[in-house]
C-alpha cells in the first residue's frame, strides 16, 4: 500500500518538527523552499527549491505528485499559498476569506470589531490619513504594519514626531505600504493555542508572553501554562472562540495574540491562522498539555480526525532567546544543570556582534521542560519574575 503524500510548505528550522512528524506518522513528505537556510531538506523524502509564494508552480507539482494535503506552521505568507493549493485540489482548507483577514491587520480589526470582539482602538494609514482622524487618541499610541508579523514593523510612539518616524517605519516594511495605528494597552501579553475541526474551536493551551518592550516589542521568552486563574482561562476560551468564529477559521491551528489590562479586560491583538511560531506550537504545547498539536495540524490537512489523546511531558514548558549576556548565561547554566530538561536549542558561545532589530535576529534560544515554578524562575531572566 502506498503512502499517503504531503506537501509541506517552507524548509526553515521552524518548519523542520512538521517534517519530521509527517515522516514519523508515516507520510510521504513533499518540501517546497528557497534551498538557502532549507534547514528541513535532509529530512524530506522529496525537495523543490522553490520560493513559497510561486503558488501555482507549487499547485502544478502538487497535482501532478496528486497529495493527499497541504501544510505549514508559523508563517503567515506560506498559508496563503497552503489554502490556494489546497482549494484547486478540493483539499481541506479554511474558506477564502480567511486568508485575507487573518494576514491583514486592519481587516481583521474590521472583522472582531463587527463580531464585538474586544480589540484596541485603531486608524487606518493609507493615503486618506490625516493626523485629524486620531485627535481623541491619547499617547502612547502603538504602530504597525499592517501586514507582517515577528515583530517587524512595530513601534510604540510618545509624540506626534515619534508617531510620523513609526508610520514610515512601519510603512517601508509592509508589503502594501500601509501602516496600523492603535491605542497601547498597558497590561501583560499572552497567546492562546487552538485546533478547530468543522468549525468548532478547542483552546489547548495559554501562554504568557514577554518582550522586550518598547520600541519594537520582540519576544524574548514564552512560559506555558500561563499563571491565570480557572475563571480567567474560561473568560479567555470563550472570547478566543468568538474571535475565530469572526475570522470565519474552520480548520487547523491558530494562534491568537491578547492583552489582560489592569482591570481584567482582554483586548485582543492579533490571530493567525496557523500555530505560533517560538516554539510554542511545535514544543512547548506538547510539552505542558500533551497534546500532539502538530500531527493534528498533519491529520486535519489530510482530511482526518485530529487525535486529543494527550499525556503532558512536564507541568511548565519555557522557551527563553538569547538576547544578551544574562540569557546567554541562562543557557549555559541549563546546559551545565540541566541538560535532560533541555528539549530543543539554537546554541551559540559567545554573543555576536550583530543587533537585534525584530524576531529573526535574535541569537539563540533554547526550550525547557519543567516540573516545578521555581525551576521555571530559576532559568528566565530575573526582570521576568
Amino acid at each position: 500500500m502506498s503512502k499517503s503524500k504531503i506537501a509541506i510548505i517552507g524548509a526553515s528550522e521552524l518548519q523542520l518538527p512538521l517534517v519530521l512528524k509527517a515522516k514519523e506518522k508515516g507520510y510521504e513528505t513533499h518540501v517546497f523552499a528557497w534551498e538557502e537556510g532549507a534547514i528541513a531538506k535532509a529530512e524530506a523524502d522529496y525537495f523543490y527549491p522553490i520560493s513559497i509564494v510561486e503558488k501555482e508552480e507549487i499547485l502544478r507539482i502538487c497535482q501532478k505528485i496528486n497529495i493527499d494535503g497541504i501544510v505549514s506552521i508559523a508563517s503567515d505568507l506560506a498559508v496563503l499559498t497552503v489554502n490556494y493549493v489546497a482549494r484547486h485540489m478540493n483539499l481541506r482548507c479554511n474558506p477564502e476569506i480567511t486568508d485575507t483577514i487573518s494576514t491583514n491587520k486592519f481587516l481583521m480589526r474590521q472583522a472582531f470589531e463587527k463580531n464585538q470582539v474586544p480589540i484596541p482602538h485603531f486608524c487606518i494609514v493609507d493615503d486618506n490619513f490625516t493626523l485629524d482622524m486620531i485627535k481623541d487618541y491619547s499617547y502612547p499610541l502603538i504602530v504597525k504594519a499592517t501586514d507582517r508579523s515577528g515583530s517587524r514593523g512595530v513601534s510604540k510612539v510618545y509624540n506626534q514626531q515619534e508617531l510620523m518616524e513609526g508610520i514610515d517605519y512601519a510603512k517601508e516594511v509592509s508589503f502594501e505600504k500601509r501602516a496600523l495605528i492603535e491605542e497601547y494597552i498597558d497590561g501583560d501579553e499572552y497567546s492562546c493555542e487552538s485546533i478547530s475541526y468543522n468549525g468548532e474551536h478547542y483552546c489547548l493551551a495559554i501562554t504568557k508572553k514577554y518582550t522586550t518592550g518598547a520600541p519594537h516589542f520582540i519576544e524574548t521568552a514564552h512560559v506555558e501554562p500561563a499563571p491565570l486563574n480557572h475563571q480567567m482561562n474560561k473568560r479567555i476560551e470563550i472570547e478566543v472562540k468568538k474571535a475565530l468564529d469572526a475570522l470565519d477559521i474552520k480548520y487547523g491551528a491558530s494562534h491568537a495574540e491578547f492583552k489582560i489590562d489592569i482591570h481584567g479586560n482582554i483586548k485582543f491583538i492579533e490571530i493567525g491562522s496557523r500555530m505560533g511560531g517560538d516554539c510554542i506550537g511545535s514544543h512547548l504545547v506538547h510539552i505542558s498539555t500533551g497534546y500532539d498539536f502538530v500531527g493534528m495540524v498533519i491529520d486535519i490537512a489530510c482530511g482526518k480526525e485530529p487525535d486529543f489523546s494527550h499525556s503532558k511531558i512536564a507541568d511548565y514548558a519555557v522557551s527563553c532567546f538569547v538576547m544578551d549576556q544574562a540569557s546567554l548565561d541562562l543557557l549555559a547554566k541549563a546546559k551545565q544543570e540541566i541538560p535532560d530538561r533541555i528539549i530543543y536549542k539554537k546554541d551559540i558561545e559567545e554573543l555576536p556582534n550583530t543587533e537585534i532589530t525584530d524576531s529573526s535576529t535574535r541569537y539563540g534560544m533554547f526550550v525547557l521542560a519543567l516540573d516545578d515554578i521555581q525551576d521555571v524562575n530559576a532559568y528566565l531572566p530575573e526582570k521576568y519574575i
